[in-house]
């Protein structure tokens, strides 16, 4: 080809392809620009960057910079005391209460495959969300005998593991422990004696021998520390199983006791150290067994209603906890014990309310006060709160005097219905429920309130068999007579208005408690709507759309008191500041009684994570002046010694209001 047009072709072709290839490098220059930006996967990148070199440099600066002090944790007591030489002294027996005790599995049906000596209670919980209704199953007791199911083994944990955490992060007993350990405390002087929590008192003797192995411990710390006395901490429903034991080890063998004679406790127990205690019961054990609630659930179901109850989601998430609720005989320990007496009639408005509250209330009184000067007192005063009416169903029914509410004889009301049975019943849960009618449950629900002695007719009544095999390992009344041979059953050995405390003059009883907390004390119910296809679902649950207009006491359905948060402070203190108090006919040596109060005192800071001054049920456990004064009672300080009574709470003054025979 010639050269110029091999020129011109060139030229030709730089004028007809250039432009494409100028349009596609100006189509391309964009794409670099967008390649060029942060997409999202680098801005987490330099985010999660961000915080990491923040996370750091904060570590740094406090490993470095000294803390101010008003941000410095507290001196632990344990710490204190052993520098200013205290020192451990008398050995010692840690009882835990009801739930915080560890409990795991020894033999299992094939759902449970893999966990052998696994917690299934305590722990991380992780079975609930993998296997709930193989978790229920396991969790359960046989509800004829109130022992193992066939094919199923659950035990306690043993050792001071089995209750120095209740959860990871989540301590029980292990800061008392912690502090404990720094005056001097080791295996050899301190023992945590587990037991299944789930069983009657007299059945942990009956299946795992857990009072004989306790009598055994306490025998052998006795004897390996210098024949000094033992000091004894139970916590909540532990200071009933132990005031069992207390009747229980002295006992003669042939009786059914640990056969240890009557000088046994005067001989090996220097003090009982109550924390928590659940003397006279709780009334929130009452709404458990009638409807698997308390303040907490009803709080939630007025969040979510239906929700856990829903068939459609085939949750029936109450009606499977009360089914295993209502196997563990425990739980009846727990019911109030005195009845009328201790706990007040249908009239009774007694008022254990918090000072702090007291005062606030005739703030509101008083400007209701101002607000209705013109008008009659009688169209605006209210009926004083029935404290007494522990169960009401209706808020009517919780306030009006007792003339205006409807008389009801449960052993007159029927249980069978023949449609009823008919029905279809909730998957796999079964409740005594199914076997009421319904016009019964109408009836019972029907502008009626129940006191602590009827709301056992209730429950006998709503749950017969249930009761029938509680009552044979519990007694909730009144002794008249302590001298009367029946006495000597085991099923008022944890009643401390039916049994003795031993002959010790020099043994001390110790009530150390929470006050200054909003507790449970009554529940105003309603009656739910029947399910045409679920013939055991619970017809009563707490009304938590109830609230006081001017009444600060009652709440979501529930009405409080003063105490820690679970009892009220008529059950923890009454038998220490009365009825223990001096000689009585339940304190015949007439042995040394404290009340201990510690008033609650939320945290201050981050730093003191569930507060060192808390005098919640659980979190009293961490308090540093109660952990002051088991340390110096452990140490062999007297009651006296470490400032006798202490007391906040209005406790001295209604102990004196209940009228009972000493």
């Amino acid at each position: 080809m010639p050269p110029l047009l091999r020129f011109r072709k060139l030229s030709f072709s730089e004028d007809t392809v250039n432009p494409t290839a100028k349009q596609q490098t100006t189509t391309e220059k964009p794409k670099r620009r967008r390649a060029g930006r942060c997409s999202c996967v680098d801005s987490c990148c330099w985010a999660i960057g961000y915080l990491c070199t923040a996370w750091w440099l904060l570590l740094f600066l406090y490993h470095s910079v000294p803390v101010p002090a008003m941000l410095q944790a507290r001196e632990s007591p344990g710490t204190r005391l052993s520098r200013d030489g205290v020192k451990a002294l008398h050995p010692m027996i840690l009882v835990p209460g009801i739930v915080t005790g560890g409990l795991e599995l020894w033999e299992g049906r094939p759902c449970a495959e893999g966990l052998f000596r696994k917690r299934l209670w305590g722990a991380s919980f992780t079975e609930i969300l993998r296997r709930p209704l193989c978790w229920l199953e396991h969790l359960s007791l046989d509800s004829e005998t109130g022992l193992d199911p066939p094919g199923i083994r659950v035990r306690a944990v043993p050792g001071l593991v089995a209750a120095d955490y209740f959860v990871p992060c989540y301590f029980a007993w292990a800061v008392l422990i912690e502090n404990l350990a720094k005056i001097g405390y080791e295996g050899k002087n301190l023992h945590m004696a587990s037991y299944d929590w789930r069983l009657s008192f007299h059945n942990t003797e009956v299946r795992d021998q857990s009072l004989s192995r306790l009598k055994s411990k306490i025998e052998l710390m006795y004897a390996t520390n210098g024949y000094k006395k033992v000091v004894v901490v139970p916590h909540s429903m532990g200071a009933i199983y132990f005031l069992h034991f207390l009747k229980w080890v002295e006992t003669p063998l042939p009786d059914g006791g640990g056969g240890g004679g009557p000088g046994w406790c005067a001989k090996h127990v220097k003090a009982i150290v109550n924390i928590g205690p659940a003397f006279l019961g709780v009334p929130k054990a009452v709404s458990n067994l009638l409807s698997a609630e308390g303040k907490d659930i009803a709080y939630a179901r007025s969040l979510a209603p239906g929700l856990l109850d829903s068939e459609l989601l085939k949750l029936q998430t109450l009606e499977h906890l009360m089914r295993m609720s209502h196997s563990w005989d425990s739980i009846f320990s727990l019911l109030p014990k005195g009845g009328e007496a201790i706990w007040g009639n249908l009239d009774s408005h007694t008022k254990e309310g918090h000072s702090c509250i007291d005062s606030k209330r005739k703030l509101s009184q008083s400007n209701l006060h101002r607000q209705n000067d013109g008008i009659r007192p009688e169209s605006w005063v209210k009926e004083p709160a029935k404290y007494g009416r522990i169960i009401a169903f209706g808020k009517r029914a919780s306030e009006v005097p007792s003339s205006q509410l409807n008389t009801l004889n449960t052993k007159e009301l029927s249980r069978g219905d023949d449609s009823l049975n008919d029905s279809t019943s909730c998957g796999e849960f079964w409740s005594e429920y199914s076997e009421i009618s319904r016009e019964s449950i109408v009836k019972v629900a029907e502008n009626t309130a129940y006191t602590a002695t009827t709301v056992l007719d209730l429950l006998r009544f709503i749950a017969p068999k249930m009761m029938k095999r509680a009552e044979a390992h519990f007694s909730h009344g009144i002794a008249e007579d302590l001298d009367d041979p029946k006495y000597g059953h085991y099923k008022y050995w944890s009643n401390p208005l039916e049994t003795k405390l031993p002959d010790a003059l020099e043994m001390e009883m110790y009530c150390l408690y929470g006050v200054g907390i909003p507790t449970e004390r009554s529940y105003i119910y309603k009656l739910t709507t029947p399910s045409s296809k679920c013939k055991s679902s619970i017809p009563f649950r707490i009304d938590g759309s109830v609230d006081g207009d001017d009444d600060i006491y009652l709440k979501g359905g529930t009405r409080f008191v003063d105490g820690d948060e679970s009892v009220p402070v008529i059950s923890a203190g009454f038998m220490c500041a009365k009825g223990w108090r001096g000689k009585t006919r339940f304190n015949p040596s007439g042995m040394e009684t404290f009340v201990r109060e510690y008033k609650h005192k939320p945290p201050g800071s981050l730093l003191e994570s569930r507060g060192t001054e808390s005098g919640s049920h659980v979190d009293i456990m961490g308090n540093v002046g109660l952990i002051e004064d088991v340390l110096r009672i452990a140490s062999g300080a007297s009651g006296q010694e470490i400032g006798g009574d202490r007391v906040y709470s209005n406790v001295m003054k209604m102990s004196e209001r209940v009228s009972i025979k000493l």
